[in-house]
């Protein structure tokens, strides 16, 4: 049985100020009427029901996500008690969807997906997404989708494939290794060998599976885990079930599943994937996403009055934006709030988030 986990507890920092803790980006309308939440279910529905698609979240942003997605029941909005990063997270969801099918007697497969990635061929996607769950369900395999690169990018994770021939699109393949963002020589090898994948943190895989992985490589959680499965018998949900496993969770260690598990399990499978993916990580991603003018300007939500000025990114919810003689520059206002940052500062806008809200606490 195929079920979708659609990961939303991120707090979208870079895109501050449209991104707030309450409101981030997978809850905005960044490329559509929809917001980015909303593509991720749509996307998915034509082959999973709404009973079997399941969002985990936090606190902040639990409220502002069942308003935004009606459609799911309220008990499949499972509230992470604390941030432990995603070992911890998709492990005790993984729990959570195994005690509520259990009456089904049947495998269960888990497709864990981001809230906050867009997605151009839907059909594609979900072609792979089923070949991955059918492979999850028949070798007992861990799968993931890895991005066919179309250029040397250091902004992403590398997956290494164990073939030596140019890979396939849509075929399943055994994963080597997993490697850490590169740099630019680096990169530009992975490439052009023709063997290495961008890793899309999307992963599919039986429930059996991912907890015999935790009890071999994550001891310490599946522990934990046991503790927690007393709770979840009790058939409570949402805040009430996420102050019950409060306790629980501060013991976990604060671990990514790429850390605790991709990168050692001895059965992970990929399958290379082209369909218009973006994690759209920082502003600078607008610039892959939308046509931009003459000077390689992006203006989005405002106009704007240009003079001697290039390949600047312009965001504003009220207003005329001016810029003259300036390039490469982020330029984004929402209510009272502005920020001006360099292009080359992107992934460091959460520096600024920070100083930001120890102002607003009087610090």
């Amino acid at each position: 049985m195929l079920t979708v986990l659609i990961m939303a507890g991120g707090s979208g920092e870079r895109f501050w100020p449209l991104s707030t803790p309450t409101k981030p980006k997978q809850l905005l309308s960044l490329f559509s009427d929809k917001s980015m939440i909303r593509e991720a279910v749509d996307r998915v529905l034509p082959i999973v029901t709404v009973d079997k698609i399941f969002i985990a979240t936090n606190i902040l942003q639990a409220e502002e996500i069942k308003r935004e997605l009606p459609d799911i029941p309220e008990k499949n909005i499972i509230i992470e008690p604390v941030f432990k990063d995603t070992a911890a997270a998709i492990g005790y969801t993984s729990l959570i969807i195994e005690e509520r099918f259990k009456f089904l007697e049947e495998k269960i497969e888990i497709v864990v997906l981001a809230s906050d990635h867009l997605i151009k061929d839907d059909v594609v996607f979900r072609e792979a997404l089923l070949k991955g769950a059918n492979e999850a369900r028949e070798n007992l395999s861990i799968v993931t989708l890895g991005i066919k690169p179309d250029k040397s990018e250091t902004g992403y994770g590398y997956i290494e494939v164990s073939n030596n021939e140019n890979l396939k699109l849509n075929e399943i393949y055994k994963v080597r290794r997993f490697r850490e963002k590169p740099n630019k020589d680096t990169a530009e090898q992975y490439v052009a060998s023709g063997r290495y994948l961008w890793n899309s943190g999307m992963f599919i895989f039986n429930t059996d599976t991912i907890f015999k992985n935790f009890e071999v490589l994550m001891p310490e959680h599946t522990e934990i885990f046991n503790k927690i499965r007393k709770e979840i018998k009790s058939e409570i949900s949402g805040i009430e079930l996420s102050k019950v496993t409060e306790p629980y969770f501060q013991e976990f260690e604060k671990i990514s599943i790429d850390f605790g598990i991709m990168e050692y399990s001895k059965n992970i499978k990929v399958i290379p994937v082209s369909i218009g993916w973006n994690d759209i990580g920082s502003f600078t991603a607008l610039s892959e996403v939308f046509e931009s003018d003459k000077d390689g300007n992006i203006i989005r939500d405002t106009e704007a009055i240009l003079h001697e000025s290039g390949n600047n990114i312009v965001i504003c919810d009220n207003g005329i934006v001016s810029l003259l003689g300036v390039k490469n520059l982020i330029v984004v206002k929402k209510g009272e709030n502005i920020l001006i940052a360099h292009k080359e500062s992107a992934q460091d806008i959460k520096k600024i988030v920070v100083k930001y809200n120890a102002l607003k606490k009087g610090e």
